[in-house]
């Protein structure tokens, strides 16, 4: 039977406080003058300019003082950074700060806030937390990919919509397609010879309107195509990784992501040439983090979350100038799915120019619509592929209608009956073994 005692970590507040005040770990200082924040270096084990000693000695001196480090145990920062991030995030006396944590620079930090008794235990409604939280092992790219998940999560928050979160169900490389065969019409003429008309069988084969979405994604380095992927899903981030032995289409831990190669081996001799490669290399690790795409019942959404600038363009803009993608902002409607249906309706039964269904990401650079993307150091297109199918229907319909038309100037009377018989056309998807 459980005792009821409520478990005490006021030696963890203790403790930290006396680490913070003794200035031996840098990074580990106050946040504001009160003394009731505090900054804890925060750096990514996987980063090249990682240094154990000094960006994970606070991590390493609270497992110490719990007894977790054994002799001939090979050091693991990963594990250490997670036990204090939870036993932090499971304590009351501890809250994390948000707003002040800068997880973009080169030095990245979080900022917590030692909570008042007299708040401790409450959450955000006043509502006093009862429940124990249940104690996971993760591993490094598990909680990536939860992270990724949980900032996923607050995008479609943030533009108010329900959506609920898909996971990727496969990554596919270049050379693996969605197949989906083009709707075309079936004739077959039939003259009984003794009627002046034409009377045929016409049967349209139609492909069910999918839920799902999916992102095909081309990613360049001045103008040079360095990968393709088609991610099936509502969600997918971009991004840099130093030295990430991880594929590029995905993240072990479900959520997907695109990471950005390494710039290219081979360069042109030209000074120039160059010069942009070296321009190209030391932009790469401003992009980590990177940007989240997120598609919800109203459009495709995009949030920046990393160092670099990025800009974009996109099918609904209405201004020729730059748009910069702001931190701080909420997600931006990059592509509005109430447009495009507008934009494809009137295509399909008035003609004219087809919806455009890409988006444009420019990292580190200025982009305007009048621009050649191909002069850019990284460009990231984006094409939707249920809207591409969608615009490739309405392409096959008009010139079916077009072909019912001459068909019936081909009358005496001028018209035809037609026998419609709607076909479900099942998709399928290829797939590397």
């Amino acid at each position: 039977m459980a005792s009821g005692r409520i478990r005490s970590t006021r030696r963890l507040r203790n403790w930290m406080v006396e680490q913070v005040t003794s200035g031996k770990y840098a990074g580990l200082i106050w946040d504001d003058e009160a003394k009731t924040m505090f900054r804890i270096p925060w750096k990514h084990a996987g980063k090249q300019d990682f240094r154990s000693d000094e960006d994970a000695a606070i991590f390493k001196a609270w497992a110490k003082f719990r007894g977790k480090l054994s002799d001939g145990v090979p050091d693991d920062p990963a594990s250490w950074k997670t036990r204090m991030r939870c036993a932090l995030n499971k304590s009351p006396e501890f809250k994390e700060v948000p707003d002040r944590s800068q997880l973009d620079l080169s030095e990245p930090y979080k900022v917590y806030r030692l909570v008042p008794t007299n708040e401790q235990g409450l959450e955000r409604g006043g509502v006093k937390n009862t429940r124990r939280p249940r104690r996971l092992k993760r591993s490094s790219s598990e909680s990536d990919s939860g992270e990724d998940m949980l900032e996923a999560k607050h995008m479609k928050e943030e533009v108010l919509l329900p959506s609920p979160i898909t996971m990727a169900v496969e990554a596919l490389d270049e050379h693996a397609v969605q197949s989906h065969e083009p709707f075309q019409p079936v004739i077959s003429l039939k003259n009984d010879g003794t009627n002046d008309e034409i009377q045929f069988n016409f049967t349209i084969e139609t492909e069910p309107a999918s839920g799902d979405d999916s992102f095909k994604i081309s990613v360049s380095y001045i103008g040079q195509e360095m990968l393709r992927r088609e991610v099936m899903g509502n969600d997918v981030r971009i991004t840099y990784m130093p030295s990430s032995p991880v594929a590029p289409s995905r993240i072990v831990g479900g959520f997907p992501r695109i990471l950005l190669p390494e710039p290219p081996s081979h360069v042109s001799s030209s000074p120039e040439a160059g010069a942009r490669h070296q321009a190209l290399a030391t932009l790469l690790p401003f992009m980590e983090r990177g940007v989240m795409l997120t598609s919800t019942g109203s459009g495709v959404y995009a949030k920046r979350y990393c160092q670099g600038r990025v800009f974009w363009t996109g099918p609904h803009t209405t201004s020729p100038g730059p748009l910069k993608m702001e931190r701080t902002t909420d997600p931006i409607l990059l592509f509005s799915k109430e447009v495009f249906k507008q934009e494809l309706d009137n295509f399909r039964y008035a003609g004219g120019t087809p919806p455009k269904c890409e988006v444009t990401l420019c990292f580190g650079e200025e982009l305007t619509t009048t621009e050649d993307p191909s002069c850019k150091l990284i460009i990231a297109q984006i094409t939707l592929s249920w809207a591409e199918r969608q615009v490739q229907d309405a392409l096959n319909f008009r010139e079916s209608i077009a072909l019912l038309q001459n068909l019936a100037s081909q009358s005496p009377l001028g018209e035809i009956t037609l026998n419609l018989e709607p076909v479900s056309m099942p998709c399928s998807i290829i797939t590397d073994s």
